[in-house]
């Protein structure tokens, strides 16, 4: 099963744990990372990195030949509490980066192409509970915008010229390997921190509210297997709902507090309160589990296990 793989925004959250599994699978002088900048010690000594700007079509290109690219994971966005301080820095990161690799899968330069969607695609007139794969979406942020504005044009690719290109819908992602990248589910991420160091957190979302998440093992899984999918099984060309759990931040601190008894909270609503309103509550991810046999493994309760025990190290 080897096969040359680019993966640009290595060194984000996502990129990191994606890249050394990745590496593990296929080996690793067949995946190459790149991003802006140099990623930890793991990331970097594991196998090629390149630095490079996925918003310049000649940079991601010379990469692509030159390692005789077969397939790209596109990881590169600019997430959604960042988003909104700088727009059009967002919209030309999170848009041009996908427009440069849709097009050289069009030109027949790479095979197949991974791209990652959002719930952020969902807006306040989605339905909150079970979202389902196909539904109203009217986005409120400058990321949900990019994100949907990008789902249409991976499914115009593949009608108009037959691009391979896969992706689907992360909720919220948490992970004890690398630190958050500026989105609205970081509290989930920060609260494991915060409660091992014996101090009291302060939640910028209210103690009600409740979104999808899931845990980072469980998103890599779902990535590779949605690329390792027979293409005439995938049905969703836009993106595909992907749930785990669904849980608030009260419900989190009580996880906590099975191993933490004297944890503190306390609630400082910001204006990611007004972003996180505007998502579901709950996914239905039906479509994925049966074009592609996803399953998610890890409830809040193992989530939280897991979490403490690594950053406890």
């Amino acid at each position: 099963m080897r096969k040359s793989i680019l993966i640009i925004g290595a060194c984000g959250q996502i990129g990191t744990e994606l890249t050394l599994a990745l590496r593990e699978r296929y080996g690793n002088d067949q995946v190459v990372a790149s991003d802006i900048r140099e990623g930890n010690e793991s990331l970097m000594e594991s196998g090629p990195f390149e630095i490079l700007d996925a918003t310049n079509y000649e940079a991601v290109e010379n990469i692509v030949m030159h390692y005789e690219i077969e397939e790209v994971y596109l990881m590169a966005a600019m997430l959604s509490a960042t988003a909104e301080k700088f727009p059009m820095r967002a919209w030309d990161l999170n848009m041009n980066s996908l427009f440069h690799v849709l097009n050289l899968a069009k030109e027949k330069k790479i095979n197949k192409v991974f791209w990652p969607s959002s719930i952020a695609v969902f807006g306040p007139t989605t339905p909150k509970e079970g979202t389902p794969q196909h539904t109203i979406m009217e986005p409120s942020t400058v990321y949900g915008i990019s994100k949907q504005s990008g789902e249409r044009w991976c499914s115009y690719y593949f009608k108009k010229y037959g691009v391979d290109v896969r992706s689907v819908r992360y909720p919220g992602l948490i992970s004890w390997k690398t630190l958050p990248g500026g989105g609205t589910t970081d509290y989930a991420i920060d609260i494991f921190h915060t409660a091992l160091a014996n101090k009291k957190y302060k939640c910028f979302l209210n103690e009600g509210t409740k979104l999808p998440m899931m845990y980072m093992d469980d998103a890599i899984r779902a990535t590779i297997a949605i690329m390792e999918c027979d293409a005439d099984k995938i049905t969703e060309r836009s993106s595909y709902n992907l749930a785990g759990m669904s849980f608030t931040p009260a419900e989190i601190t009580n996880c906590i507090r099975k191993q933490f008894p004297s944890f503190e909270i306390e609630y400082e609503p910001d204006f990611r309160q007004e972003i996180a309103d505007s998502w579901p509550s709950s996914i239905d991810d039906s479509a994925a589990q049966r074009d592609w046999d996803w399953k998610s493994q890890f409830d809040l309760d193992q989530t939280t296990e897991e979490m403490l025990r690594n950053l406890g190290k």
